[in-house]
């Protein structure tokens, strides 16, 4: 008999989400375990635990998927998880917490489509703030960009301590240097959208980051993307489907969450597919995710 095809769901919150254990099975696991209030320094023994129960012939078979709130302790629980392998046992990693890492992926991936189709601009040396950087979907996409030679900003709605943190944070663990600004209120994202090329918008649901005289007033925004489907829209104006259309007289793009959450949901379905379908064992964290939806958007 065929060995099952076994997912073991990691988080560190009080609830492992839905949509993922959803995504998981449908795409094909056989079966999904989830463990809640995960600490970093019990995922060694949980590794090891799923490697020794099955050969290393059938480690491909076996997959762990890293989950919470957030991406910094995501990114130590995949590092504890490789480092707890003993070749030859080996087992496949996926890290996704709240689906920031594939939502930022299909994010830049759909933006980087966009300037290039329409403004023949490639995302090396644009300059991109990030509004809502202080959570996990901004933070990666942060990082997707700069890693692509984007000149990034983190913009954070309460001051500079959160996002100056975050960029320190992101050149110890990528050595990639992002800038930090204070978006605190109207007038300081106005005098930031002035010499920003792309906005990516990834705030709270349900609250609107950007106003339409904002953009309006932004003369070299090329680009503005937002990944909010809970109304009002976090960018004003922006249609849930918007896919690249004009968003302003001046000429600025939109890019809608629903764009953007198509490629998303792909982009995680597939990399689970991956996991699957693949004889050896995988490890994806964004970037393997970015890899996937640039392919997905061709």
């Amino acid at each position: 008999m065929a060995e099952k095809n076994i997912l073991h769901m990691l988080t560190p919150t009080k609830h492992t989400s839905p949509f993922d254990v959803n995504m998981a099975l449908d795409a094909g696991y056989d079966a999904v375990l989830t463990y809640n209030n995960v600490t970093l320094d019990e995922v060694t023994g949980l590794v090891q635990d799923a490697i020794f129960s099955r050969p290393p012939k059938v480690g491909a078979r076996t997959g762990m998927f890293f989950g919470g709130k957030n991406a910094s302790l995501a990114l130590d629980m995949l590092a504890k998880a490789r480092k707890a392998l003993v070749p030859p046992f080996s087992i496949s990693f996926f890290a996704d917490p709240a689906g920031s890492f594939t939502t930022a992926a299909a994010m830049v991936a759909c933006v980087e489509k966009v300037l290039k189709q329409k403004k023949d601009r490639s995302l090396k040396g644009l300059k991109v703030a990030v509004f809502g950087a202080t959570g996990v979907v901004g933070y990666a996409a942060g990082v997707i960009a700069a890693l692509e030679g984007a000149d990034v900003t983190l913009v954070g709605y309460d001051g500079t301590k959160r996002v100056s943190d975050s960029a320190k944070e992101i050149k110890t663990r990528f050595n990639v240097d992002v800038q930090a600004a204070d978006g605190s209120d109207d007038s300081k994202k106005s005098a930031i959208l002035a010499a920003t090329e792309v906005a990516l918008c990834a705030g709270r649901a349900g609250i609107q980051v950007l106003s339409s005289a904002q953009l309006a007033a932004a003369k070299q925004l090329l680009i503005a993307a937002d990944v909010n489907v809970v109304p009002p829209a976090g960018i004003e104006g922006l249609e849930m489907q918007a896919s690249g259309g004009e968003l302003t007289p001046g000429g600025t793009l939109g890019l809608g969450p629903l764009a953007i959450g198509n490629i998303k949901y792909k982009t995680e379905f597939g990399l689970f597919q991956k996991m699957i379908a693949s004889t050896k064992p995988m490890q994806f964290d964004f970037r393997g995710a970015f890899e996937l939806a640039r392919e997905l958007n061709g």
